[in-house]
């Protein structure tokens, strides 16, 4: 239950913390505040709320691969938390004169990136299909888990062709960011309402 709840906050808090981060690190600074929204998340890893980017993919990493429910769910929680990892620790490559391991690096963490999410909205059918959620008083949870996993698809393909289309290129506040924000939302909010129901499902037992 804790694991899943602190899964599902990183997930509703990030995109939000991310550009709050940046704005605050401005306004003590007096700066321009020019780079208060990055182009997308993973272009926080170039603004003041570096650290909290990293961290948080780290956090979500260790928190997914010490998930245990059963053996489908185990598998798709690791292979997670391994990508998470990997997009913490391959950046992707800077919007202006990168170099060319930086190109290369930041192919990779696109690889993980996109993987990761797929991988998410896998995990969110099959926390929607688990036994514990059976029976017509978990209809809403099931609903929530299908939606996302149906979801973070749309977001990751409609996000990919806004960067493949340069779409919003110099805008403060990108559709790449938004799409992206959106699917990590859709993943958050499906992990804090399966953790809950468990919260009351373990508070059930215990009043039994």
């Amino acid at each position: 239950m804790r694991l899943r709840f602190g899964v599902g906050a990183i997930g509703i808090l990030l995109p939000v913390v991310l550009p709050l981060g940046n704005w605050i690190m401005d306004w003590t600074k007096s700066r321009t505040g020019v780079e208060v929204w990055p182009g997308s998340m993973s272009g926080s890893y170039y603004t003041s709320t570096r650290d909290i980017f990293v961290g948080s993919l780290c956090a979500l990493g260790v928190f997914l691969i010490a998930y245990r429910f059963n053996p489908k769910q185990d598998l798709a929680s690791t292979l997670a938390g391994f990508l998470a990892l990997g997009v913490a620790f391959c950046p992707t490559a800077p919007s202006a004169n990168a170099t060319a391991g930086q190109q290369l690096v930041g192919a990779v963490h696109l690889g993980f990136a996109g993987l990761l999410l797929f991988t998410l909205a896998g995990f969110c059918w099959a926390m929607g299909q688990a036994q514990e959620f059976t029976g017509d008083g978990n209809k809403t949870v099931r609903f929530v888990c299908h939606a996302a996993g149906t979801l973070i698809p749309v977001f990751v393909v409609l996000a990919g062709l806004m960067s493949a289309a340069k779409i919003g290129v110099g805008m403060a506040f990108t559709p790449l960011y938004l799409f992206e924000a959106l699917s990590v939302w859709a993943f958050g909010f499906a992990w804090l309402v399966a953790a809950f129901a468990l919260a009351k499902k373990i508070g059930a037992l215990a009043a039994g």
